[in-house]
């Protein structure tokens, strides 16, 4: 099988995903902000699953450290066939008096740093023919729910436009656009998860598998659960100030909920 690089892989999301790619018997390369937990990871990975880890220790909001990644995508003698775009955050905080400099550290992670990584990994992949690419996007991407919403939504445009322009060369892109899921990523932000009802709340194992079957029928866009799916739906159809209408009271709510 071939090698896959998962960014953010040592929690949440892209834990589960370099785990399902490990079972599957995909080699890995695996990249996060901390060493340790990076050794631990990749450690289980090789005695549980057999398979070959490599680990790349790189905060994403960091250009040089950044690059250090798009240079081993790029790297000919040891091809990536998968490239898990995964690695973000969220804010919990608001746009207006928050802090700038998360702010920015935010747009470098969850914008600079996929555009960078498919760069590298698009232009190595048309040349050998094969690849693909996935990007984790959101539901959120269809709101207005603050700058989250924003780079998401960056992101689902991007992987679309990306997909457009790769046709016929072999290599796919795809976003996955999960919505509410249980990895502790909402707690990492500060943010109350309970104002949300438990059955909004998908597995990260059924996110990951969805999105991974996706990416072998080189689907475009992969939305987990019908009930997100129809969520998707009514949020493209509605008008535009009834979406930024529900994001105000969403706001408002959490707000209360603190």
């Amino acid at each position: 099988m071939g090698t896959a690089l998962v960014t953010g892989a040592t929690s949440g999301l892209g834990l589960e995903f370099a785990w399902q790619l490990a079972q599957a018997r995909h080699d890995l390369v695996l990249v996060a902000r901390t060493p340790e937990r990076l050794r631990e990871v990749a450690e289980e990975m090789r005695q549980f699953a057999g398979v070959q880890v490599e680990v790349l220790r790189a905060d994403l909001s960091q250009r040089d450290e950044l690059e250090l990644v798009a240079e081993r995508l790029r790297e000919p003698s040891k091809p990536v066939g998968l490239l898990v775009n995964n690695a973000g955050f969220g804010l919990g905080q608001p746009f207006v008096g928050g802090d700038l400099a998360r702010e920015e550290q935010a747009l470098d992670v969850m914008v600079r740093a996929v555009m960078v990584a498919s760069h590298a990994a698009a232009g190595a992949m048309v040349r050998r023919g094969r690849g693909a690419i996935l990007n984790v996007s959101s539901i959120a991407a269809h709101t207005a729910v603050g700058t989250y919403a924003a780079h998401k939504a960056w992101v689902l445009r991007f992987t679309e436009g990306l997909a457009v322009e790769l046709t016929g060369t072999g290599v796919t892109a795809t976003a996955l656009c999960p919505g509410l899921v249980h990895t502790g990523f909402h707690a990492a932000a500060g943010i109350d998860e309970t104002q949300w009802k438990d059955l909004l709340w998908l597995d990260a194992e059924r996110v990951v598998s969805d999105g991974l079957t996706a990416v072998r029928r080189g689907q475009v866009i992969c939305t987990p659960s019908l009930r997100y799916r129809s969520a998707n739906a009514i949020l493209r159809l509605a008008p535009r100030w009834l979406v930024r209408r529900m994001a105000g009271d969403l706001e408002r709510s959490g707000r209360d909920a603190q």
